[in-house]
């Protein structure tokens, strides 16, 4: 069982997909499991960054709307571009931007599914 998304080939295990989440957090500056919802008692209010949809999303359900993807990509583009090339996390990040771009232009949400 893995984390697959509507509009593109993006695909991690659940577990990838948190160590994912873990990484980009690192980047933005803050620690991931020190958050609510993720074992942790901090508010997501304190964080004002717009990677913040992607990183409080539950990873079995859901969607994030054309609005959030239009947010979140061109940050994820910000994020990723020093990553090594063969790094899976950054092909999937590539193909899930690909995804976010395409819910924009057709107004549609991003499955999370």
């Amino acid at each position: 069982m893995g984390l697959d998304f509507s509009h593109c080939e993006a695909r991690w295990a659940y577990s990838g997909c948190h160590r994912f989440r873990q990484r980009l957090a690192t980047q933005v500056g803050f620690d991931l499991n020190a958050m609510d919802g993720f074992d942790g008692t901090r508010s997501w209010d304190e964080i004002n960054d717009p990677i913040v949809p992607l990183l409080n999303h539950s990873d079995c359900d859901g969607v994030l709307t054309p609005e959030e993807c239009s947010l979140v990509y061109p940050r994820l583009e910000q994020l990723i571009p020093f990553w090594n090339d063969d790094d899976r996390d950054k092909r999937n990040a590539l193909w899930l931007i690909e995804g976010m771009k395409l819910c924009v232009e057709q107004n549609e949400g991003l499955e999370f599914i």
